[in-house]
């Protein structure tokens, strides 16, 4: 298969993908990956099936192939093909959360030239956190029907989990629907346990347990699937939570257990100070004063390690909603405090910053 053949065929592929034929799709892909002599075409067909697995949650096998892109990258002697390749490695071990690797593998990219990697804020402003999906709607609508339904579904469900915070549940589920009904189209089993999940944490929010319980339950078994255990890990924080509504405090502990090990196994310093604040409050709640001590050493052992607070009042950021804004040396802080700073620097690096950006 030549080179004109070999585009025509991806392109097919594309268009077979973007109309919800998957698995056709996946067949003249394989098909080109199989019989195209084009280095360059072997290796564009490699990022089509690397993302589609990707999609589906098929970790195992985007990790495959994305082994497969490195070596093609490698043949084309091409620093930006081989740059793309390591991302995509970068991501396939970060969907399997192998995060060593993950690590190892951006840095590699950062060490070529003219690289960028972005890296994102588990801070808490949901202003902020609803105009980037908000935006990425609006861009999707304006691109037309040609524009793929995959795009519109995730900023739905990431407008769902943004409206949630802010209290506002009817639009969190309108949009959570919209997403789910565009994910069971698509056979997008990462997005369906993500949706499934957000439907249970806006059951929750409404003190409506029951509903909330066997969703997370349908969560639980996708996540577990698809070797999602970050999302397993959300899942357990908002069984948790929701024990501790019914005020079975000994289950909500057993929850965190699970939570917990997980965590640990992953590294996941984010999910432990969030199962330590949970602790504090249900020991808080038990009475029980050692426990309740140990839990809020490790909190702030937590928050101290992520560097979790603001470089200029100290106080700890990521408890409550509160408006961030960060500078162009990446320090972020209240955007009261920088306010405050008026236009004198940051007090982290003493780079002066004229222009702030946004988190």
């Amino acid at each position: 298969m030549g080179q004109d053949q070999t585009k025509q065929q991806i392109e097919k592929g594309l268009h077979l993908y973007q109309s919800n034929q998957t698995e056709k799709a996946l067949r003249v892909w394989m098909r080109v990956l199989e019989k195209s002599a084009d280095p360059a075409g072997r290796f564009r067909v490699l990022g089509c099936l690397i993302t589609a697995h990707a999609e589906m949650g098929r970790y195992k096998d985007m990790l495959k192939f994305a082994v497969v892109q490195i070596d093609t990258a490698r043949e084309l002697e091409d620093p930006d093909y081989l740059t793309e390749s390591y991302l995509n490695l970068a991501r396939s071990n970060e969907k399997l959360c192998e995060f060593q690797k993950t690590i190892s593998y951006c840095k590699t990219c950062l060490n070529m030239q003219g690289t960028t990697v972005s890296l994102q804020l588990n801070g808490q402003d949901y202003e902020k956190a609803l105009f980037f999906p908000c935006k990425a709607a609006e861009l999707v609508n304006d691109y037309g029907k040609g524009w793929s339904l995959k795009y519109r579904a995730m900023s739905q469900y990431h407008m769902a989990v943004a409206y949630r915070k802010l209290g506002r549940l009817a639009d969190a589920m309108d949009c959570c629907e919209e997403s789910m009904k565009i994910a069971l189209q698509h056979g997008d089993r990462p997005l369906q346990a993500l949706c499934l999940l957000c439907f249970a944490d806006i059951h929750r929010n409404r003190k409506d347990v029951q509903t909330a319980f066997p969703r997370y339950d349908s969560s639980m078994s996708i996540m577990t699937e698809i070797g999602n255990r970050l999302g397993l890990i959300q899942v357990l924080l908002g069984v948790t939570k929701c024990w501790m509504i019914q005020k079975e405090l000994d289950k909500a502990l057993e929850s965190i257990e699970k939570a917990q090990e997980l965590a640990e196994g992953l590294g996941n310093k984010l999910g432990l100070l969030k199962l330590h604040c949970l602790c504090e409050r249900i020991y808080r709640t038990k009475g029980q004063q050692r426990e309740l001590r140990d839990h809020v050493v490790k909190f702030h052992e937590c928050v101290e390690e992520m560097e979790l607070y603001c470089g200029m009042c100290g106080e700890s950021i990521g408890e409550k909603n509160n408006q961030l804004q960060a500078l162009p040396c990446s320090h972020f802080f209240h955007l009261k405090c920088l306010q405050a700073n008026g236009t004198r620097g940051c007090p982290n690096c003493r780079r002066l910053s004229v222009k702030p950006g946004y988190v």
